[in-house]
């Protein structure tokens, strides 16, 4: 089983343009989607299209309507009710895919709110595989609350992965020694963040990315899957690490395509494959959704690992 949090969710509405966005101009929207989302959401609904069992944990309104539309998706919640306002994301994607994201805050959660979080998080991680932390933390929310959490889910028996950036994402890292997750997954710009490295550089430079990603795992994270957009991906572990190269895809959203990546390396290990497996079940996800609008989660039948082409990358010795 595999739990999500979500702390900061989010009704996410991504419109799609005809053309190329261009500012101060009137555009005409040629499709849109709406749904109740948020990253550890759309894992969630990745785990139920894979029959892989899977509780939500978020906060919600007190005019909820979130658990109802996840309920209808036939995903098991545990909501916590608070008195603020749901927020609304608006991502943009232009026709040769390029996303542009709008994100609001989110409402302002009290200590009373983030504790019910926590017990209700830890209390559905006895018994389960993974727990997964992702996404923004709400106004409110201590910037290592995330750290204080993973060393709180230490005893439940479960692993956590953890997918967060900007502040949360730095406050963590300042406290692996005793808050190391056994995944994280950065994407090349929440690596550099971490490193003071070019995101760019790292995208375009597999070498780069893994011995930046290996600091983490030196300093004890178990794995870290850094996404390299188009490029694909890497990964490194204590026992090495690999690169992947996606299959060729025409893209038409990069939303939750990132989600889709950590739930096929979730769905891989699940299986109990092999880290190059894992990392090739990562890849096709995130490709798969990729090509899909909005923030759809792809069908078993729309992803193919067999098309990813994965390579042990050589790193220099440590120190």
């Amino acid at each position: 089983m595999i739990v999500t949090l979500t702390p900061n969710p989010s009704h996410d509405r991504t419109v799609s343009l005809g053309g190329p966005l261009t500012r101060g101009d009137v555009l005409r929207a040629v499709g849109s989607t709406r749904q109740a989302g948020g990253k550890g959401v759309n894992i969630s609904r990745a785990c139920l299209g894979a029959g892989v069992p899977t509780v939500a944990v978020l906060p919600v309104p007190s005019d909820d309507t979130f658990t109802p539309e996840l309920a209808a998706a036939g995903i098991v919640c545990h909501p916590v009710v608070h008195d603020g306002a749901a927020r609304v994301n608006i991502a943009i994607t232009e026709p040769d895919g390029t996303t542009t994201k709008i994100n609001s805050a989110g409402p302002h959660l009290g200590e009373s709110v983030l504790a019910s979080l926590s017990a209700a998080v830890v209390a559905a991680a006895r018994g389960a595989d993974w727990v997964v932390l992702a996404g923004s933390l709400p106004p409110g929310a201590p910037e290592d609350w995330y750290a204080t959490l993973v060393a709180a889910l230490r005893g439940t028996g479960a692993r956590v992965a953890v997918d967060t950036s900007d502040a949360p994402l730095r406050a963590l890292v300042d406290r692996l020694d005793v808050a190391a997750p056994d995944l994280m997954k950065p994407n090349a710009e929440e690596l550099a963040s971490l490193t003071g490295a070019d995101p760019d550089a790292l995208e375009s430079d597999v070498a780069a990315a893994a011995a930046a990603a290996r600091v983490l795992v030196e300093r004890g994270v178990g794995a870290v899957l850094a996404t390299l957009g188009g490029r694909g991906a890497v990964l490194v572990d204590a026992d090495g690490a690999w690169r992947a190269i996606p299959p060729p895809t025409t893209v038409v959203s990069t939303v939750g395509a990132g989600d889709s990546s950590l739930f096929g390396y979730l769905l891989g290990d699940l299986r109990g494959h092999g880290p190059a497996e894992r990392l090739a079940s990562a890849v096709a996800h995130g490709s798969a959704a990729a090509g899909l609008p909005g923030s759809t989660v792809p069908g078993a039948d729309e992803v193919h690992p067999e098309l990813v082409t994965v390579d042990p990358v050589s790193l220099a010795p440590a120190g």
